[in-house]
């Protein structure tokens, strides 16, 4: 396993706790891989936490597809909070950063799990037949992949603390 730096403000650090609530509650962060000539890429991304890794779903081709089967290590950015405080020139954030291997999912029975618990997060009020219909019409053009999550960092404002 990699060896990851300590937060230089130990102060501002979230506990273990705190980040993963914040990663279960929020909806969406950036996901940040390597790109295409060694370029950084982050793009915006829905996502569930769901045991101890975070789940996605995507289209089945394109920079981001083709950066996560070229490199499987990445980083998923979440900001609870960010709050402008002018007459403080700063801003009151919370804020989670998860980095792990990344991979798609191959195996269709793997999929359907992942894709069923993300629709659920986002659409819990959906009854069962309608949510299975729509997976049954996606599915032939979904990718999943997750992100088994090998370290989280969490960090809020001093302000906050």
């Amino acid at each position: 396993m990699a060896e990851f730096r300590a937060m230089r403000r130990k102060r501002q650090q979230l506990s273990a706790e705190e980040s993963l609530d914040i990663l279960v509650k929020a909806t969406s962060g950036v996901l940040a891989v390597l790109g295409d000539e060694g370029y950084p890429y982050a793009v915006p991304l829905s996502y569930l936490y769901h045991g101890g890794r975070l789940i996605f779903h995507s289209a089945v081709a394109g920079h981001k597809v083709d950066a996560i089967r070229s490199y499987d290590k990445a980083s998923f950015c979440v900001i609870q909070q960010d709050e402008v405080s002018e007459e403080n020139f700063t801003t009151f954030f919370r804020s989670v950063i998860a980095f792990g291997r990344i991979r798609i999912l191959e195996d269709d029975a793997e999929k359907l799990e992942a894709i069923r618990v993300l629709a659920h997060k986002y659409s819990p009020h959906m009854s069962s037949e309608s949510t299975n219909t729509e997976i049954q019409r996606g599915f032939p053009h979904l990718l999943m992949f997750v992100l088994e999550i090998e370290h989280l960092t969490g960090k809020q404002a001093k302000e906050l603390m």
